[in-house]
């Protein structure tokens, strides 16, 4: 789904990153864009999460893309995908995923076990 859904999302140019927002139901309720800055890293700001969370999201799915055409994720991508992690697990919110998209496929944090 988040496939589907997500990767149409990205420009191959720029890294862009996605917060996708569920509810209880597995409803898609919010959907915040962060644009990569002039280096190309993307910071979620705090405006971001809020708007992500207010409104009874339950889970998150994090993506964002690689334009460099390589999946694997980067230490930085690690450190920011496992400081998400812990920030919503004290708001009882699980974090389902982070992906990682790239021009012919993808990386998963769920499916690597590093969540």
């Amino acid at each position: 789904m988040a496939r589907h859904l997500l990767r149409p999302l990205f420009e191959d140019g720029r890294e862009t990153l996605l917060l996708a927002g569920f509810d209880a139901f597995e409803r898609l309720v919010r959907l915040e864009c962060v644009d990569g800055d002039a280096t190309g890293r993307c910071v979620i700001p705090t405006r971001s999460w809020r708007t992500l969370l207010d409104g009874g999201i339950a889970t998150v799915i994090m993506a964002h893309n690689h334009p460099s055409g390589i999946a694997l994720p980067s230490d930085t991508d690690i450190g920011t995908t496992h400081n998400a992690a812990l920030f919503l697990r004290t708001l009882g919110v699980d974090l389902v995923d982070h992906l990682i998209f790239v021009a012919d496929g993808h990386f998963s944090f769920r499916t690597a076990e590093m969540l």
